[in-house]
């Protein structure tokens, strides 16, 4: 269970820091990051990351496919690592 969390907070650094490097190259007019990259990020396990950066960003916060597919990934998760624990 050691290496699955150090996975998912690893993965998530990266999403964190992801959505932060794409809010200054948004605000700088440079090439961006994709959105799918993002919701990739998210899948393979930095959701939270994701989410925590675009509360602290203010980024991607206005998109439903982010507003609303993050928290469900999350949701997915967080079951799926219940279920993997049980």
């Amino acid at each position: 269970m050691l290496y699955i969390a150090s996975y998912f907070i690893g993965v998530s650094i990266i999403g964190f820091l992801l959505m932060g490097l794409d809010k200054r190259r948004a605000v700088n007019g440079n090439q961006r990051i994709s959105e799918r990259t993002f919701l990739l990020f998210a899948l393979i396990g930095g959701s939270i990351g994701i989410y925590f950066g675009m509360k602290q960003f203010r980024h991607k916060t206005k998109k439903s496919k982010f507003n609303l597919g993050i928290p469900v990934i999350i949701v997915g998760q967080v079951i799926l690592l219940l279920f993997l624990n049980s």
